[in-house]
């Protein structure tokens, strides 16, 4: 007999699928209790003990085919010993219990926060609430139930079966067809409400929302069916799950997440339609809906191949967007990102994108261009049938860099080593030839890189005013701010945002073009405006601020918060309000709200000097929030008001 390490059991070991029922006590926030669970196993070698990645729990009635079995649990992993052997089917089954310390979230139980439980089970962390298989070659079908409180919605992968209410807790069942990695397992418990579409493929579209956030439906979710309708054709390769959920949380730890059938991203891209012109959920959108076929229909068998994973979601992002803001948007983006590569590379940190060390940008930004540069050397049409053809032939199992690149090369019938040395293997991005690709392609960017206005600034003042695009003239305004004049306040809205950003001194010849940014559909536009008119005319500070009073912003209210302070600093201005200004500045460094609002409210109050008994408080709470970037802020901002004490 064989016993196979914790590191890999995938050869000796196939599991086909896991039943298990959630039970969340609505008395006890921090955890799940009698939770039952089935797994369905086949066995391809003999082996004398199999495990389940299980982190901090503990096990009762542990059966393999309904009879008592040895079993260890080390904390780690639940380890189960018998003879098993080869071709054989099994079930094993227990009850667990858990209080997951890592990957499930239970957010406002206990304070005035908005009541939620997430998931984020990417890396190796599904495993901390559900026993499950750490290893990304080991796909499972996962149908689950769950036992949540009356009057809150629970969103899984795959289908809602059923949904049984009783006098205190509701009973849901969803059910998945197909296999999948155990990191892209995901559930959310919360108030929700949620508007239904259709694709053109007839796949259900799920776009949920908090009760109060009806008007931010639209431009949350704009263009959402669109995209998705775009990928299914673009991609050639029909969508490969029951349905298409997507759920916004509070204080998620990133952008967005793409389990299987069920998205969650953070609920910092709720936005209205002014909100939608500064920070919008559109990228992201796309980019998590692509990973429905990139990652969790075809998964990277390693770290090696990331970029299988990102490269592609980012890719076929960019093409969606390009469907809805042009080939212009489409360059611009390639462009930026590609001087961003750049720049890596000079700080000595360029990788490989086979290094599975690799930053974020390589596998995202380098990744896409690897498919942009393919794409051109290879034509369009062999390009998408190899796509098709490598989706078809690895469709839920695993692949490495060379399943997608000896398709492409199988129909191009070229030898693409060189390609794929200097795109992907190498340690330096091709920036040049990048470049060089663009400006043959774009006009757009031709005359974007042409424009350098600190060795022309003659010429730009030209530029400026009749010839370039919005993202060449924010460039301009960008390196020479005292070129601007009253026409160029004319322009759009992304020129006068440039205008709020770089133009900091204000020439009275131009306050009232400058005053008018403060109606702009754009919160940074006003924010920046805001700020620098108070500076620049302090006799009028009372006006700005009366006309801005009622203007919240983003999810970080960035307006309402720069409102408060310049409140605070302008004596004449509401001076029977003070206190009740304070206040309410203070308050958003509570816990229920979120870690950017809150961020931006203990900066407020430090540069204020002015952080308080309840301020100190919240910030030690903050300490041990789950989101890191909170986390390392309150411990620096800490340190540095010990610092300024002594």
């Amino acid at each position: 007999m064989v016993t196979t390490s914790f590191a890999q059991q995938t050869d000796y070991v196939d599991f086909k699928r896991v039943e298990a029922l959630i039970v969340f006590n609505q008395f006890t926030v921090d955890s799940t209790v009698y939770n039952s669970y089935e797994i369905d196993f086949k066995i391809n070698k003999p082996i004398d003990s199999i495990y389940l990645d299980a982190v901090g729990m503990k096990f009762k009635n542990v059966a393999l085919n309904n009879a008592k079995v040895n079993y260890k649990n080390d904390g780690k992993h639940l380890v189960i010993y018998s003879d098993f052997e080869k071709g054989k089917q099994n079930k094993l089954s227990f009850i667990f219990f858990n209080a997951p310390k890592k990957a499930m979230y239970f957010l406002g139980w206990e304070n005035e926060g908005r009541n939620q439980i997430w998931t984020q089970g990417q890396g190796k962390y599904t495993s901390n609430w559900l026993p499950s298989i750490d290893d990304v070659n080991d796909k499972i079908e996962f149908d689950l139930k769950y036992v949540a409180p009356n009057g809150y919605e629970v969103i899984s992968n795959g289908k809602l079966v059923s949904k049984t209410e009783s006098m205190r807790n509701t009973l849901w069942v969803y059910a998945m067809q197909d296999k999948m990695p155990s990191y892209l397992v995901a559930v959310v418990v919360g108030k929700y409400n949620k508007k239904l579409a259709t694709s053109k493929s007839g796949i259900p579209l799920e776009y949920y929302y908090y009760p109060e956030d009806s008007l931010k439906v639209e431009p949350t979710y704009r263009y959402s069916k669109q995209m998705f309708d775009y990928l299914e054709d673009e991609i050639g390769f029909a969508y490969p799950w029951h349905n298409y959920k997507q759920v916004p949380v509070h204080d998620f730890l990133y952008a967005g997440m793409e389990n299987t059938s069920v998205t969650i991203f953070s609920d910092a891209f709720t936005v209205d339609a002014i909100g939608f012109n500064d920070k919008n959920y559109v990228n992201i959108n796309a980019h998590e809906l692509a990973h429905q076929w990139f990652g969790n229909l075809v998964t990277a068998k390693s770290g090696d191949h990331h970029w299988l994973q990102e490269g592609f979601a980012t890719y076929y992002a960019l093409l969606a967007e390009r469907e809805i803001f042009g080939t212009d948007y489409y360059n611009f983006k390639l462009y930026e990102s590609a001087q961003d590569l750049g720049r890596q590379d000079v700080a000595g940190s360029g990788t490989s994108l086979l290094n599975p060390k690799s930053s974020s940008l390589t596998f995202y930004q380098r990744g896409a261009w690897v498919l942009h540069a393919l794409r051109d050397k290879v034509g369009d049409a062999v390009f998408k049938q190899a796509v098709k053809n490598y989706l078809e032939k690895h469709q839920f199992s695993n692949v490495e860099t060379s399943d997608f690149i000896n398709e492409v090369e199988g129909l191009a019938e070229k030898d693409l080593s060189g390609f794929v040395n200097t795109w992907i293997a190498q340690k330096e991005f091709p920036f040049d030839d990048a470049i060089a690709l663009l400006k043959r392609e774009s006009a757009y960017i031709q005359e974007y890189i042409m424009v350098d206005c600190e060795a022309k600034t003659s010429k730009c003042a030209e530029y400026l005013k009749y010839y370039v695009s919005d993202d060449a003239k924010a460039k301009i305004i960008a390196q020479v701010p005292d070129l601007v004049t009253k026409d160029v306040f004319k322009n759009g809205l992304k020129v006068r945002q440039a205008i709020s950003k770089h133009v900091t001194k204000i020439p009275v010849g131009l306050k009232p073009e400058y005053e008018s940014l403060l109606t702009d559909k754009s919160y940074v536009t006003i924010e920046n405006a805001l700020y620098n008119l108070w500076v620049n005319f302090p006799l009028e500070r009372s006006k700005y601020l009366a006309k801005t009073k009622e203007i919240i912003g983003l999810s970080d209210k960035n307006v309402r918060m720069l409102w408060l302070v310049l409140n605070l600093n302008t004596p004449e201005f509401q001076s029977d309000k003070k206190q009740e200004v304070y206040d309410e500045l203070v308050s958003y460094t509570d816990e229920k709200y979120n870690a950017d609002l809150r961020m931006n409210a203990f900066q407020y109050l430090d540069l204020m000097k002015s952080c308080n008994a309840k301020c100190k408080s919240n910030l030690e709470t903050a300490k041990a929030h789950h989101n890191w970037r909170l986390v390392k802020f309150a411990k620096q901002l800490t340190e540095q008001l010990e610092q300024n004490k002594n």
